[in-house]
């Protein structure tokens, strides 16, 4: 289910020229209306259900409606996020409260290794093996098909 954006809640990130949420948004939907000061999703149709804007919102003024084998029916599921963990809060309809606590990423903006520290061997583009393998999955050569 796309994002939206509780007006209520949304304080524009206090009339910077960028929110977080257009910050994080992978498909740049999630713009500022400068006339009221909130974010809005620009084209629902093209969100992603990333949960990058509802996870990052400082205010919790971004929601969407969940899917039934993620939330059930009636329920509702709440980001709270700290500066080493997301606490992911869902509210059944009987008032039933079930809380998950998981670390985010703590690698610095820019920092991340494209190749994880795997030896790459990118000589031959027309190799059928992944980027990292066979070195990846724990192995000097994955097996090939014969021809």
């Amino acid at each position: 289910m796309p994002s939206f954006v509780i007006a209520e809640k949304c304080d524009g990130c206090k009339g910077q020229d960028k929110t977080a949420c257009m910050y994080i948004c992978p498909n740049d939907l999630m713009v500022l209306d400068r006339e009221i000061m909130k974010a809005t999703n620009r084209d629902v149709s093209q969100c992603w259900e990333c949960y990058c804007c509802v996870k990052i919102c400082p205010q919790q003024a971004i929601d969407v409606r969940g899917y039934a084998d993620f939330v059930p029916m009636g329920a509702s599921c709440v980001p709270l996020r700290s500066s080493d963990s997301i606490m992911w809060t869902v509210k059944f309809r009987n008032g039933m409260l079930k809380r998950f606590k998981f670390p985010i990423r703590t690698t610095a903006e820019g920092e991340a290794v494209p190749d994880g520290g795997y030896t790459v061997d990118q000589d031959d583009l027309n190799n059928q093996l992944l980027f990292t393998e066979p070195y990846s999955v724990g192995t000097a050569e994955l097996p090939a098909l014969k021809k």
